[in-house]
């Protein structure tokens, strides 16, 4: 994916000055997705992929969807695959689909709103999407070292642990545990209630004793702090997690926080929270879980994104490779001394 900053530019650049005829059927299309109750992480990324394809069609002299044909939007999909970010990389296969999802799904809604004469997107092939291992898994001891890093005579710092506490014990992702409201944690039956997760599914998960007792910590002595002395704790809404003005934590925040204790633990490893997550389901599976129970806890809709784990949790097949493999029986032969 291209830099929060440069999506921050072009999204600017869009809200400035009139509107163009696609960019005013785009906004239909988004509150459509709205009143239908799409995601707002869905709408959000569909606004950003229709936004990169205007732009491109208004470099190029493309001003209103009937001049959109099958060549332009087979033109746009070359240039994806070409394109490269400010630090050289090519777009991944991922953000290529992203990007061309939303336009396949635009010209759709505009076909079936006979808004346009034909769809020049019906015949449009996603690339497939990557099916990479998860980068960067965390050891326990790494994991350890990172919430070492903490400054606990701070409320920020009591917060932070808290947050990579939970981060950690129950693999939730970050914009589900921003959305954590105070009554969505049960302490007594130690769960916590993830309410409209990634495609608006909610769900129960399971936490430890050590989380839910640094959550207790945070929420008795740093988060009443934070909310009196706060600038905004009037925008809080019952969130949890609050900021140092006392406004609910976003999830860009969540991101630079972890990537800053990664760098003081020396941890040379790239990511943030999700690393946490990854981390989780992977020492789960190595530990003897059940891929079912780690599919209903990281929240997968379906069991085959969750199988990724069974190829990054080496050390249980190596322990299984070993004691039931006949290669893996054989003891070398001793060399023989010479003379």
């Amino acid at each position: 994916m291209e830099r929060s900053q440069d999506k921050k530019d072009k999204t600017d650049k869009k809200g400035k000055g009139s509107e163009s005829e696609m960019e005013k059927l785009m906004n239909r299309h988004l509150d459509w997705m709205q009143i239908r109750g799409y995601a707002q992480y869905t709408i959000k990324n569909s606004r950003y992929g229709l936004i990169c394809f205007i732009t491109w069609c208004e470099e190029r002299g493309i001003t209103g969807p009937n001049e959109v044909s099958t060549a332009v939007i087979e033109r746009y999909q070359r240039y994806l695959y070409h394109h490269h970010k400010e630090d050289g990389g090519p777009l991944s296969l991922g953000t290529q689909w992203a990007r061309l999802l939303a336009v396949r799904s635009f010209f759709h809604w505009l076909a079936r709103n006979h808004l346009i004469l034909f769809n020049p997107a019906s015949e449009l092939e996603l690339p497939k999407r990557d099916n990479r291992l998860p980068r960067n898994v965390l050891s326990l001891a790494e994991v350890e070292k990172i919430l070492q890093q903490v400054d606990l005579s701070t409320l920020v710092g009591l917060r932070d642990r808290a947050i990579m506490e939970m981060l950690f014990c129950t693999g939730i992702r970050r914009g589900e545990l921003v959305n954590l409201k105070l009554y969505d944690v049960n302490i007594e039956k130690t769960t916590l209630f993830i309410r409209e997760g990634k495609g608006k599914k909610d769900r129960v998960v399971p936490t430890g004793e050590r989380a839910l007792l640094w959550l207790e910590k945070y929420l008795d002595e740093a988060r009443p702090r934070l909310l009196n002395e706060g600038k905004r704790g009037d925008k809080e809404n019952g969130a949890i997690f609050l900021n140092s003005q006392g406004g609910a934590m976003q999830p860009y925040t969540l991101g630079k926080m972890v990537r800053k204790y990664l760098k003081s633990a020396g941890i040379e490893k790239e990511g943030n929270c999700h690393m946490f997550r990854h981390s989780m389901a992977t020492l789960m599976l190595e530990g003897g879980a059940d891929i079912r129970y780690i599919q209903q806890m990281l929240g997968h809709a379906r069991l085959e994104t969750t199988q990724i784990y069974t190829r990054v949790s080496i050390e249980k097949l190596k322990e299984v490779h070993k004691k039931t493999h006949p290669g893996a029986l054989l003891k070398p032969k001793r060399k023989r001394k010479k003379g």
